[in-house]
């Protein structure tokens, strides 16, 4: 797979069904690993190993609805009290970010009204800081440590 943005860890990669799966320690199984599934391994273990993340605050794939229709969210961190805190959405390296990515993160945002969003390609990342009182966000130099949040 492609050499990311992220901190190498040691991924555990199996085939089934004549195709490569790949381990999701955070749902505690394996699934399809595709090159978005690439970048959510690499980029949640950076959140757990390298910002501090508690591995228990952090969901997959979150379902959720939207104008009746569902939805699933990538990554949704939450708060000891479960409220919903960031919501991640991943791409594959060759997607480029762009203003559609982010609309589509502030559909999700709509439903769970976080204080961060975050995109990311494997190679860019984004983070903005909600400012719901002032209307506005802004993006922050980079991801925070969960301590700072």
């Amino acid at each position: 797979m492609l050499s990311l943005n992220l901190p190498a860890y040691e991924p555990k990669i199996a085939v089934r069904d004549g195709k490569n799966v790949i381990f999701d320690f955070i749902r505690k199984r394996y699934v399809a690993l595709t090159p978005e599934e690439w970048v959510r391994q690499h980029f949640v273990h950076f959140l757990v190993e390298g910002k501090g993340y508690p591995a228990a605050l952090l969901a997959n794939e979150v379902s959720l609805s939207l104008n009746n229709m569902k939805r699933r969210c990538d990554t949704v961190l939450y708060a000891s009290d479960l409220s919903a805190r960031m919501i991640v959405e991943y791409k594959a390296p060759h997607v480029q970010v762009t203003q559609k990515v982010f609309d589509q993160i502030a559909r999700y945002n709509m439903v769970l009204k976080v204080d961060y969003l975050v995109v990311s390609n494997g190679l860019r990342h984004y983070c903005c800081k909600m400012d719901y009182a002032g209307g506005t966000y802004s993006f922050l130099p980079g991801i925070p440590l969960y301590a700072d949040l």
